[in-house]
């Protein structure tokens, strides 16, 4: 715990205007970031007597190490880089709101030739026009439905629109009347837009004007006794006014706004948003937060504004947003929200009418959901705690594990051997924080073991030794990192690359940490758990003092009996099978293990798949599959000759002789076998993956 007085700045370093401020812990962590009006008057606040501080604020200026702040010009300017940092740094200490579901949007995609309606979750396109959310996808389906008998704009998937137009045939829907075909050219691309267009209006609440159009066209068609036609158009009113009917009216017509309610305790707190759209609900969603900083209901609501509307632009954000608080100061929020729309909007509490009982409405729904929230996380809290402390008991740790550590180590029959190294935080997964390592049998630049074979122990030993190597390396450099690469790092086939010493960053591009971002190894754990028991325990024991790491514990966790061992103990500590300290074990170690196995399958099947061409420098997919087509066979490659290899098109003399030489020193593997009939397979020396590659090539 630290003394905030160790790095309270000297009085008169820190400017009397607006910024934003941001707390570290000792590892470099961002752990708060917050705004002010005035950076003086506020960081002095969290420099008084800490008796005087709100618990949560105490405990979030004990655990900083550091505070630095950015001056800007305005609060405005205050407000966006807020948020632009707190969605960078995912700092541990601001309020964080999570959905309570994944909510389904009705989707437009105008940003393709032939625009698609079709159910879309997760994170916003650009170019695509979203309708919603719904509480079910189910509830978007039906009011699809009914709304293609008006506008039959495509839904179908680019695989299918693709075979339509290549068989000139539409599907079902197109026969039926409820897809205007564009695949097999029945209306223009320009038409079916201005279909889709159409479509947009009416669900974005323009339907007075739309209805009455075609109310007006069924009269004309009844007066010149086009009674089908006038039919039809009847048929299409009625569809469109059940579709509206699923929307109930709660506001006056024309009416575009945001109602936002929070229902929230001293720990939790819960919010739902009704989105109204020509005065009717569009769609509804609901956020929850754990309270971890001392917040009022304006802040609450200062923080759902941000996160609703962050990424938003033009009519995404409506002319209005009624809240049960104002954000304070409000003027700044206001101000932001008008930029992100283009135009004016009103942030206020509504006081009296409609929107005030509908606010009462959404507020009971606010207060259901966080009733529901607690049911559902009040045992999953109050077990991640027991198992916290059952571990801690168990193996007589000063305190609750709160970073978990577990490695793995896997293989077939000693080759591809590759290790996982899993994060839990409080008990959960943290996969942003998942490794994978190469088994190169070293550590550095020392050779430890030699040839292949099935030796967990040593290779635990190395993997442990290089994940706490570089946690010493980060921590010597200060929170300086920068990657300098091997040239010849292998890359995944996920495409991430692996790092020098043999550990996978997941994902692509991941930016290198100089600014508080979590860094590869920055961050000891409070526990060690290896896959395995009293050999495997010691070799990470071994590794850990070999560094001289001694505030880590270690413990190992064995499948035969479950058995929990501890460095240096004859006998494993045996928990209760109905123990929660177990579970959370095997959760760990399980996780552990399917991360490892998926890395060595991956790796597996690349080799399996590797082919003697592939080694051969300036040959290229397309060419390889042209050489493999034109003769069939690697075996049948393997025996051509120069001048034949050159017949294929794209194949030069020099590329076809650096093909002969390479398949002459390429070995022929053994021949394939059927296990069905045991009849050996001579059609080629490729190993059978490579063989059945080939042949989908040629296919």
């Amino acid at each position: 715990m630290a003394d905030p007085s160790s790095y309270r700045p000297k009085p008169g370093q820190i400017p009397d205007s607006p910024g934003v401020y941001k707390f570290r812990d000792e590892h470099g962590r961002v752990i708060y970031v917050g705004k002010a009006k005035s950076l003086r008057q506020r960081l002095a606040s969290y420099f008084q007597d800490l008796a005087g501080l709100h618990p949560r604020t105490r405990t979030m200026v004990t655990t900083a190490a550091a505070v630095e702040w950015t001056v800007v010009s305005t609060e405005v300017e205050a407000l966006q880089l807020e948020y632009t940092w707190i969605k960078e740094f995912d700092p541990r200490f601001n309020v964080k709101y999570r959905d309570d579901k994944s909510y389904p949007y009705l989707a437009v995609t105008l940003n393709e030739e032939f625009p698609r309606v079709q159910v879309m979750r997760g994170a916003k396109k650009k170019g695509v026009r979203y309708f919603g959310p719904y509480g079910h996808a189910w509830a978007i389906r039906e009011t699809v439905d009914l709304m293609l008998r008006v506008f039959p704009v495509r839904t179908c998937s680019a695989g299918v629109f693709k075979r339509s137009a290549q068989i000139g045939r539409p599907c079902l829907l197109g026969y039926i009347g409820k897809c205007s075909a564009p695949c097999v050219e029945r209306i223009s691309a320009a038409d079916h837009r201005e279909l889709a267009e159409e479509f947009c209006d009416f669900m974005a609440g323009r339907t007075g004007a739309y209805l009455r159009r075609l109310e007006r066209q069924m009269q004309e068609a009844a007066e010149e006794m086009e009674y089908e036609r006038a039919a039809r158009l009847r048929d299409d009113i009625g569809a469109l006014k059940r579709a509206m009917e699923k929307s109930a009216v709660v506001l006056a017509d024309a009416t575009d706004a945001d109602l936002i309610a929070v229902a929230e305790d001293e720990l939790e707190a819960a919010v739902q948003i009704f989105h109204v759209r020509g005065g009717r609900v569009r769609g509804q969603r609901g956020w929850v937060t754990d309270k971890v900083e001392a917040v009022t209901t304006g802040d609450l609501v200062e923080h759902a504004l941000q996160q609703l509307y962050g990424e938003e632009q033009g009519d995404a954000v409506p002319k209005e947003v009624l809240v049960p608080a104002l954000p304070e100061p409000v003027e700044p929020v206001a101000q932001w929200l008008s930029h992100r729309r283009g135009s004016q909007v009103s942030l206020r509490i509504p006081q009296r009418g409609d929107k005030k009982d509908l606010m009462a409405t959404v507020g009971r729904n606010a207060q259901q959901a966080l009733a529901l929230h607690k049911t559902k996380r009040a045992s999953d809290l109050t077990t991640r705690s027991r198992a916290l402390e059952e571990i801690a008991e168990a193996l007589g740790l000063d305190s609750v594990p709160l970073r978990i550590e577990c490695f793995d180590i896997s293989h077939l029959q000693g080759d591809d051997v590759v290790a996982s190294m899993v994060v839990f935080e409080d008990g959960l997964a943290r996969k942003s924080e998942y490794r994978r390592f190469q088994i190169k049998g070293r550590v550095g630049d020392e050779q430890v073991w030699h040839g292949q074979g099935q030796d967990d122990v040593r290779s635990m030993h190395e993997v442990t030794a290089r994940r706490f190597r570089r946690y010493l390396q980060e921590k010597q450099r200060s929170g300086e990192w920068t990657e300098e690469p091997a040239e010849d790092a292998p890359v995944e086939a996920e495409g991430a690359p692996v790092d020098a010493d043999g550990s996978m960053e997941p994902g692509v591009g991941r930016p290198v940490d100089e600014d508080g971002r979590p860094k590869r190894f920055a961050y000891p754990p409070q526990l060690v758990v290896v896959d395995g028991g009293a050999p495997q325990v010691a070799a990470a024991r071994r590794a850990l003092d070999e560094l001289g790491i001694d505030d880590v514990a270690v413990c190992g966790l064995a499948k035969r009996l479950e058995e929990v061992w501890l460095p240096g103990e004859d006998d494993p500590v045996v928990l209760p099978r109905s123990s929660e300290g177990l579970y959370l074990l095997q959760r760990v170690r399980d996780e552990a293990h399917r991360f490892a196995l998926r890395y060595q399958r991956t790796k597996r099947g690349k080799r399996l798949k590797a082919s003697p061409l592939d080694a051969v420098a300036g040959l290229g997919d397309t060419r390889r599959q042209a050489l493999l087509k034109h003769f069939g066979s690697l075996k049948k490659l393997r025996a051509a000759t120069v001048d034949e290899i050159c017949e294929v098109p794209g194949v030069g003399r020099k590329t076809a002789e650096t093909v002969v030489a390479a398949l002459a020193g390429a070995a022929p593997s053994a021949p394939a076998v059927n296990t069905a009939t045991g009849e050996i397979i001579e059609d080629d020396g490729a190993p059978p993956a490579a063989l059945s590659a080939e042949r989908g090539q040629e296919r």
